[in-house]
């Protein structure tokens, strides 16, 4: 059973310096010590269903084919030829069939990464096919995510999560199903963004539709230190949408609690996710440059919902674009304010902890604790 507790801070804390959101060589560290030794979320397993189905990824700046083989695999193999290094597929999307062949020599991989033909090499001195598959991340899927990871000798998935797995088991959040989309291009660090996710200090400033419908003081939680933090706010009605109220009804399994609550986790270092009574959401952020992030923002409801002929569910979206245009305005403020030479960290307030948490995981795997 999980305690859920107010978060709180014992000693006095204090935000990151400015140079942790706007220094190039920052960033290129967070590539290198965070975004491609982590496992990093990708994509839902519903966006490769089938065998063959693939589509481009980008982690850490690298560019991967993610994929399906015949045997239900994923993999998340580099789309780069091991002959001459050619980019291998060049659409962002699509069914590739038995193979994948290059277009500038047309060597030959199987779905798996292993060569299958390489023209006119059987006289190459030495040269043997499976010397030369493609090369790969290591890939793994939780609650219908995907997960990739760069590192040679990533950390297993199901040590690394831990206390996630089993965690979300109520809402089922891999049989649900993909209602709406948007995709947001934000004018500011990424870190920036999940601070801004992790707190409800500014609700009754920018976000009205949010307090009327979800107490701002309400939060309680569970995760409290570590990869993974978050928790509960309440619910005055029965979802969130513009005035509270929805006809879809509640995801089959919730206790009666949770379906006047909504459940908000961030997932180092890029997955937010938050559970709601009738529909789960997902920011998925992808850091662009220290002042620039792209978030892949989605909405995902039960399969049986999103059957009926009637289903719409702008009621969800409306109230979250809404909610997250106010956000994103309000880190882009930021990002301009902490780029200023005038800025120096402040203190955080008690309603901020997770906040302070976030930073002291952030610099314990940047190696800067």
């Amino acid at each position: 059973m999980a305690t859920f507790v107010r978060a709180s801070i014992d000693r006095p804390a204090y935000t990151l310096p400015g140079f942790y959101f706007t220094s190039a060589e920052v960033f290129a560290r967070e590539q290198e010590r965070i975004f491609a030794r982590q496992w990093v979320c990708v994509a839902r397993s519903a966006d490769v269903p089938a065998a063959g189905d693939y589509r481009l990824i980008e982690v850490a700046g690298e560019n991967l084919i993610l994929l399906r083989d015949y045997t239900g695999k994923l993999h998340a193999h580099y789309n780069v030829c091991r002959h001459r290094g050619s980019r291998l597929c060049t659409e962002m999307q699509g069914r590739l069939g038995e193979s994948i062949v290059c277009p500038y020599h047309a060597w030959t991989y199987r779905l798996d990464g292993t060569l299958a033909a390489a023209r006119y090499m059987q006289d190459a001195p030495g040269f043997r096919r499976e010397d030369w598959p493609l090369m790969s991340a290591t890939v793994a899927e939780w609650d219908g995510f995907v997960f990739v990871s760069l590192a040679d000798q990533p950390t297993p998935f199901a040590q690394a999560f831990a206390p996630l797995i089993g965690k979300f088991q109520a809402w089922d959040v891999a049989r649900l199903q993909r209602g709406a989309q948007i995709v947001y291009e934000v004018a500011a660090n990424w870190k920036l963004i999940v601070a801004n996710y992790s707190e409800c200090y500014h609700c009754p400033l920018i976000h009205p539709e949010l307090v009327a419908i979800s107490p701002w003081q309400s939060g309680r939680n569970d995760l409290t230190s570590g990869p993974f933090l978050g928790g509960y706010m309440d619910l005055f009605h029965e979802s969130m949408t513009l005035d509270g109220h929805t006809r879809r009804p509640p995801l089959p399994g919730l206790a009666e609690a949770d379906q006047r609550r909504v459940y908000y986790y961030s997932i180092f270092p890029n997955l937010l996710l938050s559970l709601h009574p009738d529909y789960v959401m997902a920011h998925r952020l992808i850091p662009r440059r220290p002042d620039a992030t792209t978030i892949v923002c989605e909405w995902y409801f039960a399969p049986e919902v999103v059957a009926t002929a009637d289903f719409d569910p702008s009621d969800a979206v409306t109230f979250w674009d809404r909610t997250n245009r106010q956000d994103w305005h309000v880190c882009e403020l930021s990002q301009q304010g902490v780029s200023s030479r005038a800025y120096r960290p402040g203190p955080y307030a008690q309603s901020e902890g997770l906040l302070w948490q976030f930073d002291q995981e952030y610099l314990r795997v940047m190696g800067e604790e």
